[in-house]
């Protein structure tokens, strides 16, 4: 419709009343306004039928939009998106099928939230290409770390994490008020009674886990080993090998960390637990295929046992008790183990590491009795 200034209406009027006169030309008058014939004889046809009514601006929506998203999971879309405000398209989508509203694809739902006034805004940056390796069992592997400092009314809190590497399911999420082993500690066997013991735990190189040396034995990681959960560190800088746990840290800031401070640990604690359970059973995952964790997750066989039970040593071991100091006496010489060790007995296998034992016991009289050792324990 080329009437575009604001006396259109006008003119459609002075068109159709020039064009009833006896006689004139139809044709001829749409040319001098511009208009198509065509259109000429819709605007006739209208006023003839409606009066001047007809003439007004029609909608120039379709009679039928058969791909037209239905008004519920419009709904939908904005509910999810008001109790997520960090969730986009994809992650509402999923939740949307999940629930049976219907099927929308994840641009139909990040268009929704446009047209809503909602800013969508990337999460952590745009996405890199990368190798994603999965163990293949939960339990296989649980990674641990501390997202950093948080705000804390008075203060600072540090939420401890522990995640499975197999089902991403959260399986610690503790607002601690420190990062000392007993807290850790503490965590820990609350997060072993109910779900059972991992075969490995991989952490950073930091305390308390690790201590930044060759051997890396901390007293966490000596009371982990006599559990029965062997410990791994990841290599320095490369946070990749704990990249899952690095990942939950990215969605734990934006979705759980970005109110006001929290006003104590408990009050924290509470919003953790929270979102823990979104996390883990109603947060659509990407990597698990629009999973839930939960979905992946099973707990461990393994039972947690509240008393250090014996080891079992071959018969050719040599037994030692670690002295005060981490030293050690072995082979009529006495070298440094670790300190975390000190009041344990540890098993050397000479039948496995003799030479490498003989390194050591020669390096140590190199180092006045003070070397790093490379030497194995079992």
């Amino acid at each position: 419709m080329p009437f575009k200034d604001r006396s259109a209406m006008k003119q459609k009027l002075e068109f159709v009343r020039l064009a009833l006169v006896e006689g004139s030309n139809v044709s001829a008058l749409c040319r001098r306004f511009g208009i198509g014939r065509t259109c000429g004889h819709k605007l006739l046809s209208r006023y003839r039928s409606e009066g001047e009514a007809g003439l007004a601006e029609q909608s120039r929506r379709p009679r039928s939009s058969p791909a037209q998203c239905a008004p519920e999971v419009e709904t939908a879309a904005l509910s999810v998106r008001a109790a997520h405000p960090a969730w986009g398209g994809r992650k509402i989508a999923r939740v949307i099928a999940r629930d049976g509203i219907g099927t929308p694809a994840a641009s139909t739902v990040t268009g929704i939230l446009r047209r809503n006034g909602i800013e969508l805004g990337a999460l952590g940056g745009g996405a890199q290409p990368f190798i994603r390796f999965e163990h293949e069992a939960p339990n296989d592997l649980w990674q641990m770390d501390f997202k950093g400092h948080v705000a804390l009314h008075g203060g600072r809190l540090h939420p401890l994490t522990v995640l499975d590497d197999h089902s991403r399911f959260s399986i610690a999420l503790s607002a601690c008020a420190d990062q000392t082993t007993a807290t850790v500690k503490t965590r820990l066997i609350a997060a072993f009674r109910r779900y059972g013991l991992p075969w490995r735990i991989a952490t950073d190189n930091g305390p308390p886990w690790g201590d930044g040396g060759r051997n890396n034995f901390t007293l966490l990681t000596v009371w982990l080993i006599e559990a029965g959960v062997a410990v791994s560190h990841s290599r320095p800088c490369h946070p990749q090998t704990l990249g899952k746990d690095e990942r939950f840290h990215r969605s734990l800031k934006a979705e759980a960390l970005q109110g006001p401070p929290f006003a104590d640990l408990p009050k924290a604690q509470d919003a953790f637990d929270h979102w823990r359970h979104v996390y883990n059973t109603v947060r659509p995952h990407d990597a698990l295929g629009g999973a839930v964790p939960l979905d992946r997750y099973r707990v461990s066989q393994r039972q947690y046992r509240e008393t250090v039970e014996p080891f079992d040593y071959a018969k050719d071991d040599l037994i030692r008790r670690v002295q005060q100091h981490g030293f050690v006496s072995i082979l009529g010489h006495t070298v440094r183990l670790c300190r975390a060790f000190a009041g344990k007995s540890v098993a050397f296998r000479p039948n496995r590491c003799r030479r490498r034992l003989r390194r050591l016991v020669q390096t140590s009289e190199n180092r006045n009795h003070r070397p790093q050792s490379p030497c194995s324990i079992e």
